[in-house]
């Protein structure tokens, strides 16, 4: 009432609202959730890990070890630099057609190890062989191929395909899982096949993640295809391998330094093609819609 008569003396007068209700204070069993119960269980692992890792125990000078350590790496030396493009190419054609052969299988597998287009019969085998695949890694996956063909740049390559397959066809199937199938669903309803439901219902959908996923998967394989030469699968770490075994770490930052600049390189133009993928596909969903 009081206000009523000061708002009619007053017209500017505007009251107070009355505070919001406290929010509700639910019990610790109700907040103890599976999210929150998997992070409290990786808390506990880092702390039980951080009191289990322990150094050399003796009193050493990190920091002046790491000094040390790094001078040896400059200044670089170029005079290696003709040796260690034509093995950066070798490495680079290693990478491109293991990629290229990963991403035909994994895009075959990915459709049978979805759950939301395949039964789960066919699923679960398919995730035990991703899972069994992606077991070693892609050092070991070199060992076997260098055991079956040899030391040469095509066990590089049967070695990097199998590694990546374990890993893109998880990518793949999980983007594939993450799709709304309403469009495609919507398209076989009107009498349209498999095939096209999927080239127009899902694919438009799923290219920007799988694109993503192999450019990410290509930047990986040049950093492996540089490793895997370290037991004879060809490529640059041949070349590593010998300029650490006799401490020429000068050369060694020389091949550091081109590896560098290629990865560099693929990661700009991939973030420039998954921006020109994504555009593409925004607007041809605002031209369906």
């Amino acid at each position: 009432m009081e206000a009523t008569l000061y708002k009619d003396l007053n017209p500017s007068y505007t009251p107070t609202p009355p505070p919001p209700p406290p929010l509700p204070r639910l019990p610790w069993s109700h907040r103890l959730n599976l999210f929150n119960f998997v992070f409290l269980l990786f808390i506990l692992a880092v702390i039980f890990s951080g009191v289990g890792i322990q150094g050399s125990g003796r009193s050493l000078d990190y920091g002046g070890n790491l000094v040390s350590f790094l001078k040896r790496f400059y200044p670089p030396d170029f005079t290696v630099l003709p040796m260690v493009l034509i093995a950066l190419l070798e490495t680079l054609e290693i990478a491109v057609l293991a990629t290229f052969f990963a991403i035909l299988l994994s895009f075959l597998i990915a459709l049978g190890a979805a759950q939301n287009l395949t039964p789960r019969w066919v699923v679960l085998p398919l995730r035990l062989l991703l899972n069994l695949i992606r077991t070693p890694p892609s050092l070991i996956w070199a060992l076997f191929a260098v055991a079956i063909v040899g030391a040469n740049a095509l066990a590089g390559v049967i070695a990097l395909t199998f590694y990546s397959v374990g890993y893109l066809a998880k990518f793949f199937s999980e983007s594939f899982e993450s799709l709304d199938l309403s469009v495609a669903r919507g398209l076989r309803a009107i009498g349209a096949g498999r095939l096209q439901a999927f080239q127009y219902g899902l694919w438009p959908l799923a290219k920007p993640l799988i694109w993503s996923h192999s450019i990410w998967m290509l930047e990986y394989n040049i950093r492996s295809a540089s490793i895997i030469g370290y037991v004879g699968a060809g490529g640059l770490g041949l070349l590593l391998h010998t300029y650490q075994e006799y401490l020429q770490w000068d050369r060694f930052a020389t091949v550091f330094l081109c590896i560098l600049s290629v990865v560099t390189l693929l990661d700009t133009l991939g973030e420039s093609i998954r921006r020109k993928i994504n555009h593409l596909s925004n607007k041809g969903a605002d031209i369906s819609t």
